[in-house]
């Protein structure tokens, strides 16, 4: 028997789709083993760049964001398999952006006016944001099989089938096995980010073209309800060597407690650090990790907010 050699497969940058659709016709096919890599475009499908203001969000044509590479079919690929992807490297393309989008967020309601911040991340290892110095920890916000029956179904929110997942551990190195939802499974990616917290609590992280390479392998008969990941290492390794600042969000409803916590958090940046309210919140959603602390209390939850001081001590 003839071993088949494992392909590099170069997904070409003007293919991108917006929906998740059981109609969208594969792009391009590969085996299990292959290698895809692709150039995806940020999240505003190139509306905002270097030079851009917040004046553009109030024009943004909300149909081209979250523009996906994709769909590739796996051969094979089946109702009930499971498929793994290993990601194998991601490298940001010298700029990004976060920004406060109005009606969205953790806290729409607190801060109601459009905000943007583009940030210079050519040298490929930090951003920097009034005083803070964020390492950056590239992942893909968007990583998902097409849904089954799914109809120019929107990108967000994610679901079974993966998608939006917005989890930062995707990072390099990490493995994410996804439940096959239609024949070929058809993947499609995107949506990727410089770096961001756990939570993306402004609704943005660092939007950023990125370039990636993603390998596949179908696991035939291997049967999983939803998408699951290995992560290699520790899971905040540039920023936790100094410790954390935590503030809390305490009571009877996690959301409600998630948004006390991120409310105090900026509160505490904004009066030790000095950070407007605008910028403590884009740097919440940039690096402070949400955790449930305690959910079995009788009734009343913890919600933690965590940020590395690191971030403010590298200069």
């Amino acid at each position: 028997m003839v071993r088949r050699m494992a392909t590099t497969h170069y997904f070409p940058e003007d293919r991108v789709h917006f929906t998740w659709d059981a109609g969208n016709e594969p792009v391009i096919t590969i085996d299990s083993g292959d290698t895809v890599v692709a150039r995806t475009r940020d999240v505003s499908d190139n509306q905002i760049g270097p030079d851009s203001d917040a004046s553009v969000i109030d024009t943004l044509n909300w149909d081209r964001v979250y523009p996906l590479a994709g769909p590739v079919a796996i051969n094979g690929a089946e109702p009930g398999d499971t498929l793994a992807i290993e990601v194998l490297d991601l490298h940001t393309q010298g700029w990004g952006w976060t920004a406060i989008l109005p009606g969205l967020g953790l806290l729409a309601d607190d801060f109601p006016n459009a905000y943007l911040r583009i940030f210079d991340i050519s040298d490929g290892d930090v951003a920097r944001l009034e005083g803070a110095t964020i390492p950056l920890e590239p992942f893909l916000g968007t990583m998902g099989v097409c849904p089954a029956g799914a109809s120019a179904q929107p990108v967000m929110p994610p679901g079974r089938f993966g998608g939006n997942l917005d989890t930062r551990q995707l990072v390099r190195g990490t493995t994410l096995f996804l439940p096959v939802q239609v024949p070929g499974a058809l993947f499609s990616w995107g949506d990727a980010h410089g770096v961001q917290g756990d939570g993306e609590v402004c609704v943005t992280g660092l939007e950023a073209p990125m370039y990636t390479a993603l390998r596949f392998t179908l696991e035939k008969g291997r049967s999983i309800p939803s998408p699951q990941f290995r992560h290699v290492g520790p899971l905040s390794p540039r920023v936790g060597a100094l410790g954390y600042y935590g503030t809390t969000g305490v009571g009877p409803d996690l959301y409600v407690n998630a948004q006390n916590a991120v409310r105090a958090m900026i509160d505490h940046i904004n009066g030790t650090y000095g950070l407007s309210p605008e910028d403590a919140y884009l740097l919440a959603s940039l690096c402070v990790d949400l955790r449930i602390s305690e959910i079995v209390d009788a009734g009343e939850y913890v919600v933690s907010a965590l940020l590395p001081e690191s971030v403010f001590a590298v200069s």
